[in-house]
């Protein structure tokens, strides 16, 4: 299918999503993951009317980024090596896997402005997960605040890999949960007002329980 009419398919999903949770569909931010795809496949996801785009390789964005530039908002969705932030930090304005205080110090000696990074939290409990524990959370944005360029936009999972629908969806409820207790905490560096969940098998899901970014590749790029 043609990513026209991808989109119109999740667009209608994201209208029932925030329909059965008496929510505004505006408040949804679609980032397409173009990791998989090619760099003119991403060009027609943009020429789609698509904004937001999203890689988990330095490579891959650099290849995207010569071509597209600053006609997409770039998000880096993958696990982040502190070495490779160099090669991103320039192109992204997003940063969804931090996780980690010697990756925080690196963004911050690197970055010449605020970046809005959302930190990872394993709320599924998963060892292959990556991401803090939930209960690690709080302290570890508390000692973001020695970092000036990091600004905690908010939080982000990964649900389970399972057809069980309840426990995809209590993992996105514990992730609102804390990002409340954090909002509730007034921190300068972290808002902390938005929540990156959801992929192409459980957005509904994850917009029902609050995401404010989902991010999605197979079901709308390929």
């Amino acid at each position: 299918m043609e990513i026209k009419e991808n989109l119109s398919v999740i667009k209608e999903n994201i209208n029932k999503a925030c329909r059965q949770a008496g929510r505004n569909p505006e408040e949804v931010r679609l980032v397409a993951v173009t990791k998989y795809v090619t760099a003119d496949r991403a060009e027609e996801a943009i020429e789609a009317g698509i904004i937001h785009l999203g890689e988990n390789r330095d490579e891959g964005l650099a290849e995207k980024y010569e071509r597209i530039g600053n006609k997409a908002v770039w998000h880096f969705i993958g696990s982040l090596q502190s070495r490779k932030v160099k090669h991103v930090i320039d192109k992204v304005s997003y940063i969804h896997s931090l996780d980690r205080l010697s990756l925080a110090k690196e963004i911050d000696k690197r970055a010449e402005a605020p970046v809005q990074c959302f930190v990872q939290v394993n709320t599924s409990g998963e060892v292959s997960k990556h991401g803090i524990k939930p209960e690690e959370t709080i302290s570890f944005i508390k000692a973001c605040s020695e970092y000036p360029a990091i600004q905690i936009a908010g939080l982000m999972t990964m649900a389970p890999s399972t057809d069980d629908t309840s426990t995809i969806r209590r993992t996105f409820q514990r992730l609102k949960e804390l990002k409340e207790e954090i909002q509730g905490l007034g921190l300068d560096h972290a808002p902390c007002t938005e929540l990156s969940m959801g992929m192409s098998s459980d957005y509904m899901i994850a917009i029902e329980e609050g995401a404010t970014f989902i991010r999605i590749g197979s079901s709308l790029v390929g």
